[in-house]
């Protein structure tokens, strides 16, 4: 009996990688910048964010007055997650410490809309009779577009010091996640350009906004930077979503699926409305 190899047949050896299957390793959330510099994903995060606010001649830098108010600015670090709760992608924020502003010398008036449960379970309603769709656009960096009216003063951001003025300080031109009076200037930017296309916020809730005209209607619910837009018509929706892609960075998520944390499953007859991933977080 001969066998394969004294007859010179030879079979490749396969190499199998017993890894393949497996996802890739999630990086933890760092503590500190220092640390997130020492991981590529989190090091390209910061460097992302931190692009943006150059692009966006977010400061100027100036020597540090004697006499002024000077916030900290922080990074924040978060794994952004899907509707299924896996994971999407690392986003780093550089925010400005509101809590060291001061009334009447860099903070004015502050307001926070936040747009009632009743208010949006009124309006898939509206929309489930009416068989119109629902579409949901997320605003990017939605503070930013807010205009800044006060003179607010901010360290360099950790671990990104311009190398040849490391001891200025930046003196904002465009408002920052985490100044005191962001969210309101936020929203009164974005209600006064609304209001150029023909809407008005509604009287029980500044959150959502109202379009009529002859037979066209569009409701728009707006939570910082997440919107819920459905219209008489798609001609019309699109036509809306256009005019605000234009005015703002926005992201079109398409049908709605996930807004505030709660789950929005379309079936025949009705919503299906869950929590069911906000209430796993909150047991773990």
């Amino acid at each position: 009996m001969k066998t394969r190899s004294q007859q010179g047949i030879f079979k490749p050896r396969q190499l199998f990688n017993l890894h393949t299957s497996t996802p890739q390793s999630i990086s933890p959330l760092p503590t500190n910048p220092i640390d997130a510099l020492k991981d590529h994903h989190w090091k390209m995060a910061m460097k992302d964010e931190y692009d943006a606010h150059i692009n966006n001649k977010t400061w100027d830098l100036f020597p540090r007055p004697s006499n002024a108010n000077v916030i900290r600015s922080l990074w924040i670090f978060r794994h952004k997650k899907k509707s299924d709760g896996s994971f999407e992608r690392y986003k780093a924020r550089l925010v400005g410490n509101g809590a060291n502003q001061q009334s009447g010398i860099d903070c004015g008036e502050t307001f926070s809309p936040v747009v009632k449960p009743a208010t949006i379970r009124m309006v898939l309603s509206i929309a489930l009779s009416k068989l119109w769709c629902l579409h949901q656009l997320d605003v990017k960096n939605a503070f930013l577009h807010g205009n800044l009216d006060e003179t607010v003063y901010m360290h360099q951001p950790p671990v990104f010091l311009d190398s040849q003025h490391p001891e200025h300080v930046c003196l904002l031109k465009k408002l920052l996640y985490g100044l005191k009076h962001t969210p309101r200037a936020w929203y009164q930017r974005f209600t006064n350009y609304v209001a150029t296309l023909g809407f008005s916020h509604s009287i029980s809730d500044h959150s959502l906004f109202i379009y009529h005209h002859g037979n066209d209607t569009i409701y728009i619910l707006f939570y910082i930077d997440d919107i819920i837009l459905t219209a008489s018509s798609d001609a019309l929706r699109n036509t809306i979503m256009s005019k605000l892609s234009v005015e703002f960075a926005m992201k079109d998520l398409g049908p709605l699926s996930y807004f505030l944390g709660i789950s929005v499953t379309k079936h025949t007859g009705g919503f299906f409305l869950s929590q069911k991933k906000y209430a796993e977080e909150i047991v773990e």
